[in-house]
Parts: C-alpha cells; structure tokens; sequence
C-alpha cells in the first residue's frame, strides 16, 4: 500500500515538474537574403505559435507560450534586412511576445518550425518579404496560428481597484512603474533595462510611503509585465487616486546629459526635448504590438476636461514641490519641470505627473540610479513632496 502511494506521489511530483517548466529560447537570428529576411528563433521545445502584423507602424508580432529567454553572454543581433529593431518579453500572464519593427508593409513568405539535428534546437522560422502598401491593405491580415494553435491569452491588465475601506479618508497615490514586459524601455550603459530599474524604486517607494500610514497606495504594476498606457490611466480613475506619479529613467545621444525632471500634461510641450521625451513614451502600446488602428482621438477633449476641473494646476502645483524636493538630493535638468502631451498623464481626474529618475545614458549617473543609497533618496523626496502637496491642499480648503 505504501509503496503504491510513494509511486502516485512521485508520478504527480513528476508530472507538476513538466508542467510548470518553461521551454527555452537559446538563440535568435537573423538572415538576410536577396529576395527576403529571415527570422529564427531556437528553443528547447517546440513551441505553439501566433505570427501576424500590425501597420502603422508596420510590425511582426510572434506570440508564444511564457518563455526563459537563456541567451547567457550571447549578443542578439537586433537588426538585419527588413528588420530594423526587435523586442521580446511577457506580454501576458503565459504568454511572451517577439515584436519585430519593420518599417514598411511586409508578409509572411513562409512559417515553420525545424526539428533538432546538427546541434540546433528546435527553431521557429520565419521568412518575411517586402509588398507594397496597396498590397497589405488588400488582403485578409489574419494570424498565422501552429497545431494545435498557442492559447489565446487576455492582454494584461492592471486588477480592478480594491473597495475603499469605509470610513478610510486617506488619499489614494497611485504608482506607476514605466514600461514592463516586452518593452523594456531604455537600456543602461552597462545593460540595465529601465523597466527593471523603475519597478525597484516604484516598490521602495509604496514600501516608504505605506510606512507613514498617512495614504493608500496601489501599483499599476508589481511584476515585469506589460500594461497598456489607458489601462494605467483608467486603474488611477477607479482608484479614485489623489496622485498619480509615473517613474521612468531617460536615455539620450548626449551621453554627459544628466539629471532628475518632472514633467506634467500640456497641450503645447514646453521644449522640443519634452515633446521628443513625449513622443517617445506614447509609443509604448506600439512597441509591445498592440493594434493601433481603432484608437480614437480624444486628445482635445481630455484636455478641455482637464482645463474645467483645475486637474493640470494640481499636477503643476504637485510637480514643483516635487521639483524643489529632488533638487537636495541630486542633479535636476536646467529646467526641470517641462510638460507635453503625454498619454500616460491623460487623466481627467486624477493630478498626474511622470518622474525622469535620471539619465542611464549617463555611465555616472547610472551607477548612481542603481544604487540602494540613491534609490532611498530619491524615493524619500518623492514622499516628502506627497506630503507638502497634501498639506497645502488641506490648507486651501474647498475651490
């Protein structure tokens, strides 16, 4: 009987193994050929797939089972024939994602999957090949899917907020950790991705501020995994939040540029560099390849909404204490409070401000932004600023 037990126990042992591990991607490539690109992908297991484009901008999206993506020191060759950049990460719970930039209109040539032999692994090939606009626009775009097809898996999105507790008049604040998933956002001299950096100071952040126990805090996200911007936007709105402070790291060419800055919403950016910073992030829901093509514009409405309820006053009121706090702690920009359209501050609602930590383009600065010291620093302005803002509302009384 023992011995009949010990072997079912060992059996579920076994198989709960098998389920719960993750095929492994080992390399990806590139080939360039006259008449195509191709593209592969080289794993342990052969995977379940669904291949399909997106235009405007023009985009391949693989989607796979959740992987571990084990390429070790091995560089990625991120370019290459039609193939101007590529992407890849947890899109979803279960389900990473390939975004490749394309650039302009292709197809599918071929899709298909090789087995092991010659000391590869399994691979997934894909050839891709140039058509004209009029061409792709003509035709069925439907996803190329395996057999039997990958599961189709719910985009990400950040929980409905928790009821709040009655009697709990404490403001709600809101964190958002940038990025996340398969896009990573900038990358660090040293190849830190900004994502991972964001969420570290995102979660001192909730640690210190629930510490006080003068707020409520809730995170968009608490993992590496990708959520869309009007998904952010609308988790700050159900929240009913006071504040929504958004955490990102900067990138540029100018590689001694260095310094913390707040931005706020605009219509108008205040510099050609915020509308350049601005432009950048919108592209966030493009890079993760979600399908652009029936967002509505609402833009101009968002902002005459946030004109009548004074919610861009409170941004800017918020982002200057916050400005004044993160000058005694580090390097700030020359002007370190700019604004422009970003969509992740479109909020009609809810005081929304998006925080640039620092610039890991910098080599200083980035061993900087990854330290503990610094981390605490930064966060405890952040805190110190919620603070000041909330205490001058009180003062104020009702508009």
């Amino acid at each position: 009987m023992m011995a009949r037990v010990f072997i079912a126990l060992l059996a579920l042992i076994l198989s709960s193994s098998l389920v719960l591990a993750k095929s492994s991607v080992t390399d990806v490539r590139i080939g360039v050929h006259p008449d195509k690109t191709r593209f592969v992908l080289e794993l342990t297991e052969l995977p379940a797939y669904r291949a399909f484009t997106l235009p405007d901008p023009f985009r391949v999206v693989i989607d796979l089972p959740a992987l571990d993506w084990r390429l070790g020191a091995r560089r990625v060759v991120e370019r290459g024939g039609l193939v101007q950049a590529l992407r890849y990460g947890l899109f979803a719970p279960g389900t990473s994602r390939v975004v490749l930039d394309v650039g302009q209109p292709v197809d599918f040539e071929k899709v298909f999957t090789l087995p092991p032999n010659n000391g590869f692994g399994h691979r997934l090939v894909i050839d891709l090949k140039p058509i004209s606009r009029q061409a792709y626009f003509a035709r069925a775009r439907t996803p190329l899917v395996s057999s039997p097809p990958l599961p189709r898996s719910q985009q990400a999105a950040v929980p409905l907020a928790p009821p709040k507790p009655q009697g709990d008049g404490r403001p709600v604040i809101v964190i958002d950790a940038g990025h996340g998933g398969v896009d990573p956002g900038a990358i660090g001299r040293t190849g830190i991705y900004e994502k991972a950096l964001v969420l570290a100071y995102a979660q001192e952040l909730k640690r210190q501020i629930e510490a006080g126990g003068r707020y409520r805090v809730r995170m968009t996200r608490e993992g590496d995994v990708f959520i869309r911007l009007r998904d952010r936007i609308a988790y700050a709105q159900n929240s009913d939040a006071g504040l929504f402070i958004s955490l990102h790291a900067n990138s540029h060419r100018k590689r001694d540029l260095k310094g913390a800055a707040v931005y706020t919403l605009s219509e108008k950016a205040s510099d050609a560099e915020a509308a350049a910073l601005a432009a950048k992030e919108n592209k966030a829901d493009a890079i993760a390849g979600i399908d652009l093509s029936d967002q509505p514009e609402v833009v101009s409405k968002i902002l005459i909404d946030l004109a009548q309820r004074e919610t861009m006053n409170q941004s800017k009121s918020f982002a200057n204490t916050l400005v004044n706090q993160l000058r005694t702690v580090g390097p700030v920009l020359r002007k370190p409070h700019r604004s422009a359209g970003f969509a992740v501050l479109k909020s009609p609602t809810v005081p929304s401000v998006l925080v640039e930590v620092g610039y890991l383009s910098n080599k200083a600065e980035e061993k900087l932004l990854r330290s503990d010291a610094h981390r605490g620093q930064i966060t405890r302005a952040i805190v110190k600023a919620i603070d000041g803002y909330f205490a001058a509302q009180r003062n104020a009384g009702p508009s």
